[in-house]
């Protein structure tokens, strides 16, 4: 279970939030919830960079695969030579790998962003209780640093 801080004024919240990582509390094991945005918690906490990024370059890479093997494969099971130009061109197949890049990259973006937020979830999306117009810590058990 988590210990609950609960604040109604955000000068003691802010005040509470730095002496807890005074103290020696990752900031991974601090939750924060509040009524309308605090921008100085971005500035406490330490922020962590999202792994959705990693979806999208697989997908991107993926899309740009995909795009030219369908180009150069199509072309080569169904060869149109004329007037000694090459079967496998590249130029015009860029089009399609980069179409197929942008779509792909777009929708493993998506899909990343709905996996990592762990939606669709009423439970991801609601607190367990409702606190109002209060401002809430949360701090998860384990070591102190």
């Amino acid at each position: 279970m988590a210990d609950r801080m609960v604040f109604d004024d955000r000068e003691q919240f802010l005040e509470a939030l730095r002496r807890l990582l005074r103290e020696g509390v990752p900031g991974e094991r601090i939750r924060v919830i509040t009524p309308f945005c605090v921008p100085e918690v971005e500035e406490i906490l330490p922020g962590t960079r999202s792994r959705v990024r990693f979806f999208a370059l697989i997908g991107a890479a993926g899309g740009t695969v995909t795009g030219l093997a369908f180009t150069i494969l199509t072309a080569l099971s169904w060869p149109l030579v004329i007037g000694g130009k090459p079967v496998v061109s590249l130029p015009p197949f860029i089009i399609i790998a980069f179409a197929l890049t942008i779509l792909f990259g777009a929708l493993s973006t998506f899909a990343g962003f709905l996996l990592l937020s762990r939606l669709p979830s009423l439970r991801g999306i609601r607190s367990e209780e409702e606190y109002g117009n209060a401002f809430v810590i949360l701090v998860e058990e384990g070591e102190r640093r």
